[in-house]
């Protein structure tokens, strides 16, 4: 059984890590959280990858969620409880039980920022990544392609940031064609790999699109 502690930590987060617990291996996950919008999140997620759900309230707000693989709802097998839904990509699942949450999109397609002194430019990138991850609200996503795709690869500085916001809840991707291209897909350190229909649809469904 794994035991997840998402007090102080709003939504989609628990939905993201109890999903990856589950995905991961794991036939029991429980999940702390403080709202019950969390709880009722958390509940569209059991159902929709059909897994058994419980909760209960452990004062002051709080509220400890439980997550069954064994035991599906109904008599369903695992493989016909999670057809389908199972297969969601993670934007996917959060859009799915979570609805679509703010945040700003980032697409970064070098591995630097502005232009003139480029050793300048890969200290503005550091530090540009690092301060979204000071935002009150982190962003939804951010891409990488063209040569920001180097930024999410193993020995990269900026990887210990995107890491910092991944578990904030933003989705990090690198697309698929420039890490090919580069011979960095094995190198990928942090975030998914994606392809450019996923990206086009990504920055057709967001709110705010910030391009560098």
């Amino acid at each position: 059984m794994k035991h997840l502690d998402m007090l102080g930590q709003p939504c989609p987060i628990p939905v993201i890590q109890a999903r990856r617990a589950m995905q991961a291996g794991e036939d029991r996950v429980t999940v702390d959280v403080d709202n019950e919008v969390a709880v009722q999140n958390l509940e569209k997620m059991a159902q929709g990858e059909g897994y058994r759900f419980a909760w209960e309230g452990l004062g002051e707000g709080r509220f400890r969620v439980e997550l069954h693989k064994n035991g599906m709802q109904g008599d369903q097998s695992p493989k016909s409880a999670v057809e389908g839904t199972a297969q969601l990509t993670e934007f996917e699942a959060v859009n799915a039980y979570c609805g679509p949450r703010p945040g700003m999109t980032v697409l970064i397609g070098q591995d630097h920022l502005g232009e003139g002194a480029e050793e300048l430019g890969r200290m503005l990138i550091k530090g540009f990544l690092f301060s979204l991850t000071e935002l009150p609200i982190p962003p939804r996503q951010v891409i990488f392609l063209n040569g920001g795709a180097h930024l999410t690869t193993e020995g990269a500085n900026t990887v210990p940031d995107l890491r910092t916001l991944e578990q904030k809840g933003t989705e990090i991707y690198t697309c698929g064609t420039c890490a090919n291209f580069f011979g960095i897909k094995e190198k990928l350190a942090v975030g998914t790999i994606t392809d450019m229909m996923n990206i086009v649809r990504m920055l057709a469904e967001a709110a705010d699109v910030v391009s560098i």
